[in-house]
């Protein structure tokens, strides 16, 4: 079985065993064909989100994807590339920073099941930047919060423990909420079946119950007549 990676300035096509992972495939190469092929890998067993990639133009958990004829295999999207596979998660963690996704003001308060059910699903993230890599939008904004810093965003400003939310959602407006264009990418690609999409679309529910709202809604058109200046109907 043949499989191409994409490497620094090339993409290489490599034989290997059929039947067994990217990430088995991976190791086989480097340690019988290329021992200079670089990529990133952890638990091998989709806990850590490590070995993230984009194969055949979809994120995928290397450790979790069976290889077929013919896939390419490229690092993911807008992080700068360390070497071949190998990329820099920095930059996606920052937007953790920039919306503040923590608890900020503990408050004792008294959880049912169903409040543990509502964040249980984001909490369940892995840190693997899938989201982050498969959201359009950061090919024209790149200083967009994104999925992954969002959900954490609601995550927190969901839970009855967080006595100042309002904080949390002053923080994701401004490159945020509503810059989202709600395609779903993220929720497609991520590993662990969280909803970003409707995590957003909840943040805008909150965003508006706390006076805010989608600052590009002054500037659209709703087919109302011009009148112009001079009062009549303009043409």
């Amino acid at each position: 079985m043949k499989i191409s990676i994409q490497r620094e300035k090339s993409i290489e096509s490599f034989e290997v065993s059929t039947g067994i992972t990217l990430l088995a495939a991976l190791y086989e190469i480097k340690e019988h064909k290329d021992a200079s092929l670089t990529f990133s890998a952890g638990c091998r067993a989709s806990v850590c989100g490590t070995c993230a990639v984009r194969v055949n133009g979809r994120e995928e958990l290397s450790c979790a994807y069976k290889v077929k004829e013919g896939d390419l295999v490229e690092p993911l999207q807008y992080h700068p590339i360390l070497r071949d596979l190998k990329v820099n998660k920095h930059k996606a963690k920052e937007t953790l920073v920039k919306s503040t996704a923590w608890l900020h003001e503990m408050q004792e308060a008294a959880l049912t099941h169903s409040d543990e059910k509502l964040t249980e699903t984001q909490t369940d993230c892995i840190l693997c930047d899938s989201c982050y890599s498969a959201c359009p939008v950061y090919a024209v904004n790149p200083d967009f919060l994104g999925p992954f810093a969002l959900t954490r965003a609601y995550r927190y400003s969901s839970d009855k423990r967080e006595g100042d939310a309002k904080n949390i959602i002053n923080n994701i407006q401004t490159n945020g909420v509503w810059d989202c264009t709600l395609c779903g990418e993220c929720t497609a690609v991520c590993p662990k079946g969280i909803d970003p999409k409707m995590d957003i679309t909840m943040l805008r529910g909150t965003s508006l119950q706390f006076g805010h709202s989608d600052p590009s809604f002054a500037t659209q058109s709703f087919g109302t007549p011009d009148f112009g200046a001079g009062g009549g109907f303009g043409f």
